[in-house]
């Protein structure tokens, strides 16, 4: 079974007038590819733009056999034609994907281990090639009219408590003193990550921004700081917020310089958390940056544990001021949740998509920008559907639509949120749930997972369950009938057991909705899960 831990393991802005750059010639050995200049996405693409992130190791974990240029183009076709709009590629995280002159390559010591990771394996058989994987993709996205960008992890800590782990860099293992937490001997991953406070740490990135602005012509470059959101010293983080600023601008200057040498405006992008405030507090002060003039986008985003449902664009435009209608702040969603801290993961299926993206319309977003999305099987209909028929407002109004709760996953020390979940039925309890604008609805639900004291599910017949379950109304009304389901997988899989209520498609109201649960000392549930479903 995979766990959570596995899962992180594993996987752990709007268009603006964007102008496409010269083709590249990316090459096979000897052999080019005749890229053209695209012409702008058209209008009825662009105006809800649709961003895909593909991260740096999930295409390299694919076969050996498909480590070659044809099958590289093959991956961008399956966007070609559809209402994916941009893709940013990733090129590093602790190494970096491709032949680096400034970082070492994820291939480089490859003789150390027994075992090298398929990841290495492949970027290696590639290099050995003569193929860059990201120069073939950003011809092909010219090819096929997507906007190619680069984004970059500013700060990618993955198994850094793990000893002489492949994606660790010595650079980073012989300087224990540049560390968040200098010299660390245990503790969560982030203290592990570069302190952008030392002249060298920034440096030592900026060489890489360089690097990368000059070898691939690209219509925009990411600063991806929420892999890992922890960049300055522990506990200090604003008071050294200066640094990162400085850090900003220089990459801002190369940008310039980048424009120049390929002849285009090259859109600069930060991915940031979710809020104004939680991102001044990690000392990354976003507003500041595009007030200066520094950004040009701001993709908002959890981290990976939990979609964040609470995204205000309109907060960030409002704190942006003057700079609200130069600066485009598009909402991201990963391709997993949680409930509450510490439950089980659950993959986001396009219903839990769909709901969420009505929610970020309403709070002011007119693009979406997927993260991690890739790993699921995007030939599955449902995934072809997303893609095909893209997330306009009104393609997804009244789409079949979950709306569940979850909390945010970037909280730094001292910045209380609400939590809604687990609960108990010894007491009554009241949800509330932002489904943004109501659809014209033919069934409308709640449905709950729960568990048992004993963290089991009830034994009986159906008849004797349903007589154990709790009293459920939305807005005031209850509930005309209650269900329980076969599985509890698309809920949360710690579950014992998920109920659906059914309610008068009439109920539902914009915004906000209420579900109230009535107290039962008889027969005490944990309520581990909660959401309002409509079809």
């Amino acid at each position: 079974m995979i766990t959570l831990f596995s899962i992180l393991i594993c996987l752990l802005i709007f268009a603006g007038p964007f102008d496409f750059s010269q083709a590249i010639n990316a090459s096979e050995s000897s052999s080019a590819l005749s890229g053209k200049r695209t012409e702008p996405i058209s209008e009825n693409r662009s105006q809800f733009p649709l961003m895909i992130n593909e991260d740096n190791d999930h295409y390299f974990k694919k076969s050996s056999s498909k480590m070659n240029t044809a099958d590289l183009q093959a991956f961008i076709d399956q966007f070609a034609g559809t209402k994916v709009t941009h893709i940013l590629f990733c090129p590093n995280g602790q190494r970096t994907s491709y032949r680096s002159s400034v970082h070492e390559s994820i291939w480089d010591n490859i003789d150390r281990y027994k075992k090298p990771d398929i990841w290495s394996v492949n970027c290696k058989l590639l290099f050995d090639k003569g193929i860059d994987p990201y120069k073939v993709w950003i011809d092909r996205c010219r090819q096929k009219g997507i906007s190619p960008w680069l984004s970059m992890r500013m700060n990618d800590v993955h198994y850094a408590t793990t000893p002489d782990y492949f994606r660790s860099t010595d650079h980073w293992r012989n300087h224990p003193q540049w560390w968040c937490k200098p010299y660390a001997a245990s503790g969560g991953w982030a203290l592990f990550a570069y302190d952008y406070s030392h002249e060298e740490v920034r440096q030592y990135h900026l060489a890489l921004v360089e690097e990368l602005l000059t070898l691939y012509d690209i219509d925009g470059f990411e600063m991806d700081w929420m892999r890992f959101c922890q960049h300055l010293t522990w506990r200090h983080e604003q008071e050294k917020s200066i640094f990162l600023t400085d850090f900003v601008k220089n990459v801002r200057a190369l940008v310039k310089k980048a424009e120049t040498k390929w002849g285009h405006k090259i859109t600069l992008g930060a991915r940031v958390p979710a809020a104004p405030d939680i991102a001044a507090a990690k000392g990354i002060n976003a507003v500041e940056w595009c007030k200066a003039g520094l950004i040009d986008s701001l993709v908002v985003s959890p981290f990976f544990l939990a979609t964040d449902h609470d995204i205000s664009i309109n907060l960030w435009k409002e704190q942006l001021g003057e700079k609200a209608n130069s600066v485009e702040i598009v909402p991201a969603i990963d391709n997993g949740s949680s409930p509450y801290p510490g439950a089980p993961r659950t993959g986001n299926d396009p219903a839990l998509l769909y709901g969420w993206v009505n929610e970020m319309y309403a709070r002011g977003a007119n693009a979406i920008y997927l993260f991690n999305w890739t790993y699921f099987d995007l030939t599955l209909p449902e995934f072809r559907t997303v893609l095909e028929e893209g997330l306009a407002p009104q393609i997804v109004l009244n789409k079949p639509r979950r709306h569940a709760l979850a909390y945010r996953d970037v909280n730094p020390k001292g910045y209380k949120q609400i939590i809604q979940l687990p609960k108990t039925t010894d007491h009554s309890n009241t949800f509330s749930i932002d489904i943004g604008k109501k659809p014209d609805a033919k069934k409308v639900s709640v449905v709950l997972a729960l568990t048992n004291r004993d963290g089991k599910r009830t034994n009986g017949t159906e008849t004797e369950i349903k007589g154990t379950l709790p009293i459920v109304s939305l807005n005031g009304q209850k509930a005309e009938a209650a269900n329980v389901l076969d599985s509890t997988k698309k809920y949360c899989t710690s579950a014992s057991m998920a109920v659906v209520w059914t309610f008068d498609t009439n109920i539902l109201k914009d915004g906000e909705n209420l579900i109230a649960v009535e107290a039962n000392q008889t027969n005490i549930h944990k309520i581990v899960w909660a959401e309002i479903a409509t079809e």
